[in-house]
This record gives C-alpha cells, sequence and structure tokens, in this order.
C-alpha cells in the first residue's frame, strides 16, 4: 500500500484515493485481493510517482481510480476528484470525468491507437466525443497538439505504423492531453523505448505538466 503523503500550505488534494481496494474474481470461488487498502493525494500541478515491482498493482490502481478494469473486478473504497467522489455511481459517475479532468497515457502506444486510423483522426475523435471541437477546428486542435508534443502538424495524417516508437508515445500524449485534463497519469509511459527516447519522454511530461499546469501520476 502507498503513503498517504500531507497537502501542504492548506492546498486541497486535486486527486486522492482512499483506501483503495480491487479484488479479481478468479472463479471457482476463488478471488485474489491485488490492491490493499491504497491511500494516496495528488494537489494541483505535483508530479507523484506511484513506484513498485512488475506485478504488485500499480496499473491496477490507476484503471480502478478511471473506471476502467474489466467486469471480473470488485472495487471498495473512494476516488476523489475536487472533493467528489467519482466511483460512487459506477460508470455514470466517472464517465464524465474521464478524459477531460483525468487522463491516462497507456503502456505501450503502439496497441493504445487504433492502427487502422490515423493519429489525426484519432485525436479529432477524441475531441468530438466530448464536445470540444468539430470539423476544421478539431483539426487546427490536433495540429496545435502535436506541435506541443514535439510532432509536426502534418504527420498527422500518418498511420501509427509509419510512426516510431517514441513518436507514437508523443502521440498518445497529445490524444491524452486533449481534453484539457487537470490530472495525467501515466501508466510506464517509457515502456519499451531505448533510453534516449526514455529520457525525451520524461522530459516532455516535465514541460508539460509546467506549460499546461498539469498534475502527474506517473507509474513506473
Amino acid at each position: 500500500a502507498a503513503r498517504r503523503p500531507r497537502t501542504g500550505g492548506g492546498v486541497s488534494p486535486l486527486l486522492e484515493l482512499d483506501e483503495l481496494h480491487v479484488w479479481f474474481d478468479l472463479g471457482e470461488g476463488r478471488e485474489l485481493h491485488a490492491v490493499q487498502g491504497v491511500s494516496l493525494q495528488l494537489e494541483p500541478g505535483q508530479r507523484l510517482g506511484l513506484v513498485g515491482e512488475s506485478g504488485c498493482g500499480k496499473t491496477t490502481t490507476v484503471l480502478a481510480s478511471l473506471g476502467l478494469l474489466p467486469q471480473t473486478a470488485s472495487v471498495a473504497g473512494r476516488v476523489l476528484l475536487n472533493g467528489e467522489d467519482i466511483l460512487a455511481g459506477g460508470e455514470d459517475s466517472i464517465r464524465p470525468h474521464r478524459w477531460t479532468d483525468l487522463a491516462i497515457v497507456f503502456q505501450g502506444a503502439m496497441n493504445a491507437l487504433n492502427p487502422v486510423q490515423t493519429v489525426e483522426s484519432q485525436i479529432v475523435e477524441a475531441l468530438e466525443l466530448h464536445g470540444r471541437a468539430s470539423g476544421r477546428m478539431a483539426r487546427l486542435r490536433v495540429g496545435e497538439l502535436l506541435e506541443a508534443v514535439g510532432i509536426p502538424r502534418d504527420r498527422g495524417t500518418r498511420f501509427p505504423h509509419e510512426f516510431s516508437g517514441g513518436m507514437r508515445q508523443r502521440a498518445a500524449i497529445a490524444m491524452a492531453l486533449s481534453c484539457d485534463p487537470s490530472v495525467l497519469v501515466a501508466d510506464e509511459p517509457t515502456t519499451a523505448l531505448d533510453v534516449m527516447v526514455q529520457a525525451q519522454i520524461l522530459e516532455l511530461l516535465d514541460t508539460l505538466c509546467r506549460e499546461f499546469g498539469l498534475a502527474l501520476l506517473l507509474v513506473t
């Protein structure tokens, strides 16, 4: 279980996990208690690392906080966003916040991106789905997002397999930023990248946090 850091200066936490538990139904009356009482607080603009060995439940913790676990999972505890328990009403209560307030960069961008859609069309879809922009304005916004993460805007018409591993991860970050979230969860964003590209991605996340005022939960 993660220790709960103290908030300083009277600042209310932006995101708080309060005694979060996750169980998986293994069938035949068996279950796995995968996450056991994790509590943490993330203040506006703060960067927090969630660190642990492989298989200890880090990814399960962040997926639970976004309501993205499979139906075989049961969750207890609270996930508070600006003081509101976004898990209290199930999918109906968390859907309005997912991607718009709380966004995630998944492990392995090749798996997170649709291989048969251009990068631009995938980000446009996110913008249109959440009512942030449509048509020409959405495409202009995609160009801005791509340039913000270090990709020339004209590369948006390419497919994910035409990008290098580092560029795919940058595109996944651009997609996560598309609806102006206040919290960005990065789930091992440098997995399978070489050391030089890992450093570039981490530096990019640091820069984006400062420029956009993001709170970052980095899983590693």
